[in-house]
């Protein structure tokens, strides 16, 4: 029952694949929204909240990992946490070290808040409603976290994206080397990867979006979220049909 009970996917290549382009996406169908398409950032978050809120609450009734509506609210997290950064820093005008620290701090207090009460932060263990609040939450923080930390290495540090695409590479691969030839724990060094991956996203969706003068290859925020999203979608119906095959086969198993 366990392919059925968990409510999250198997971490392989593809998880991570898919979720470094919904980070992309993110970025790039925020930036078409609020200008654009010239919603603006406070009508385009309130939108896309109301998207993202739908859709978790289909999350949890649903009771399991199901391939479509789990990456859906990835996407639509991935937005939201974006715009939440940008609101903060551009509308309320709080600096990018200010919410870099707030969004580290905050998502520590989850962890803790987690931990302390479920014992583990373990991906394969999100099998309860509550284990799958804390893990949207922390999600929801992370895309915000690396929205932040993202700008503030290309934007306020002026590394540009090219160079802050390289860091988070770099990064990204310390902590794979970690795990696979240092023994580091392996739910921390997801969690890492999971926050790294964000920037990584972002830093990636600016360069090729962003125009020649600013430092990006000027393919524009709707060709990199319409390349993107076909390629998420097709990932995503592989991992349906894939997950549809495991569920009938764990169901198979079941005492009679």
């Amino acid at each position: 029952m366990k392919s059925i009970l968990n409510r999250v996917p198997e971490i392989t290549a593809v998880f991570w694949i898919i979720k470094v382009l919904a980070t992309t996406v993110g970025e790039t169908a925020a930036d078409y929204l609020a200008t654009t398409l010239n919603l603006g950032l406070a009508i385009t978050s309130y939108i896309m909240t109301a998207l993202l809120l739908a859709v978790l609450w289909n999350q949890f009734r649903l009771k399991r990992y199901v391939p479509v509506n789990y990456w859906l609210a990835v996407v639509l997290i991935s937005v939201v946490g974006t715009l939440i950064t940008d609101r903060l820093v551009d509308e309320f005008g709080v600096s990018l070290v200010t919410t870099t620290i707030i969004f580290s701090i905050s998502l520590l207090a989850i962890f803790a808040a987690w931990y302390a009460n479920e014992k583990t932060l373990a991906m394969h263990s999100i099998n309860t409603v509550k284990r799958e609040a804390y893990y949207w939450a922390a999600v929801l923080l992370t895309f915000a976290l690396g929205t932040a930390a993202g700008d503030l290495l290309a934007e306020g540090a002026g590394l540009g994206y090219g160079q802050a695409l390289l860091i988070f590479v770099a990064l990204i691969g310390l902590v794979a080397g970690g795990y696979y030839y240092l023994r580091l724990n392996g739910v921390l060094a997801f969690w890492l990867a999971f926050i790294l991956t964000r920037p990584l996203g972002a830093s990636t969706g600016d360069l090729l979006s962003q125009a020649t003068a600013d430092g990006g290859f000027g393919f524009g925020t709707t060709n990199t979220s319409i390349l993107f999203l076909c390629i998420i979608v097709s990932l995503v119906i592989y991992q349906s049909i894939r997950q549809n095959k495991l569920d009938r086969r764990a169901l198979s198993n079941l005492p009679e």
